[in-house]
């Protein structure tokens, strides 16, 4: 089913077409295959940075697409409705070229930016560590100063594009002074000392590398530093807001595409001499799941108004984030009960769809920690 987008502009309008037009003639048709057979479609990337889908939330003075998140969202819905790793894909890449964007000094963003999002290049953001993830203040990965540069040493774990991409978003420690100890920076893939581990062998997503990625003894330049020393952490949850409304927006995407599927499904099979949807029962989980779909989308855009409007929008982001995954495996294992002994075997999609949208509960910050922040932030009005 095409979703019926309300877009700000008849470019936006345009923009969703174009979208559409590549999920369905360069993603829909290799998903299953790529998905099986664990194949990362690197080429993908690159045709959708040729169509300028890379940068679409970054200023048109460094190459982007100026558009607001409104619009970026359902563009990064509508990948994940034909491919979840493209979508996700997609997001984190956007996610790894922020603190650029964003904190970098004006000759550094407009030296970096614009090949950074021109479509050739692929990022990847590296936090979490083996033995510190929900508490990222933790984190171990150091980043020596000697006034020259900076010697990098540690281990970054669940990397996505772990191996594959073309430059990683680094958060390393510059002091032992807690979160205000944190500094960012902005290493090339090909720089000496950066290697990588096995990829991980995942329940879904398996088109999507994740890897370990490893800093021995990494020699970076100065200029290297996004930001301030000090200031990682800060850059790191400011990202973070804007990358749990991606996450929302591509667990809806799979959420629909589940949803299509089922309802699609109970049209066509039919059991006592009628279409299943005619039967009360599941017309009425399928109303649930609609309605769900519905809901979420409706979250995550008003979430994407308010970033667009200059206000204050992470709670709001991680309400997106909670709602919108849990809604996702909800729908998903759902789909599978439509489809009977049929939703369990590859044969139909619904099965990699559940095995998909468990992991959007985890990453971006677990749902666990969705729910602190919001909590946090209701004791903080109060």
């Amino acid at each position: 089913m095409t979703v019926e987008r309300r877009l700000p502009t008849p470019e936006a309008h345009e923009l969703m077409d174009l979208v559409r037009e590549l999920v369905a003639k360069e993603l829909a048709p290799r998903a299953v295959a790529d998905e099986g057979a664990g194949r990362f479609p690197r080429e993908v990337f690159k045709t959708l940075g040729a169509a300028g889908l890379l940068g679409l939330p970054y200023p048109e003075e460094f190459g982007g697409a100026g558009q607001p998140q409104e619009v970026y969202l359902q563009v990064l819905e509508e990948l994940s409705i034909g491919w979840l790793a493209v979508g996700l894909g997609v997001s984190v890449h956007t996610l790894s070229c922020f603190p650029v964007a964003t904190f970098a000094e004006e000759g550094r963003r407009a030296e970096l930016l614009p090949e950074m999002i021109a479509g050739d290049r692929l990022g990847a953001y590296c936090l979490s560590e083996p033995h510190s993830g929900s508490d990222a203040a933790a984190l171990t990965t150091k980043a020596v100063g000697d006034g020259e540069g900076y010697t990098v040493d540690g281990v970054k774990a669940w990397i996505t594009h772990g191996g594959a991409a073309d430059f990683y978003t680094l958060m390393a420690r510059t002091s032992d002074d807690g979160a205000r100890g944190i500094s960012c920076f902005h290493v090339p893939a090909g720089t000496e000392g950066v290697s990588f581990g096995k990829p991980e062998h995942k329940m879904g997503l398996r088109s999507s590398p994740t890897a370990q990625v490893r800093f021995d003894g990494v020699r970076l330049p100065r200029e290297a530093l996004v930001g301030q020393e000090g200031q990682g952490f800060r850059i790191a949850l400011s990202a973070l807001d804007g990358g749990r409304l991606g996450i929302a927006a591509c667990a809806v995407g799979v959420a629909q595409a589940a949803l299509d599927a089922a309802v699609a499904y109970a049209r066509e099979r039919r059991q006592f001499g009628s279409p299943i949807i005619d039967f009360q029962g599941l017309s009425f989980m399928l109303a649930d799941m609609a309605t769900q779909v519905a809901a979420a989308r409706a979250l995550y855009l008003d979430a994407a108004r308010l970033r667009d409007a200059g206000r204050p929008y992470g709670t709001q982001a991680a309400m997106a984030k909670l709602f919108a995954t849990d809604m996702a495996m909800k729908v998903t294992t759902d789909a599978v009960q439509v489809f009977g002994g049929y939703g369990y075997v590859e044969d139909f999609p619904v099965e990699r769809y559940m095995r998909e949208a468990k992991v959007l509960q985890i990453v971006e910050g677990t749902n666990q920690i969705q729910r602190l922040v919001i909590g946090r932030s209701l004791a903080k009005e109060g």
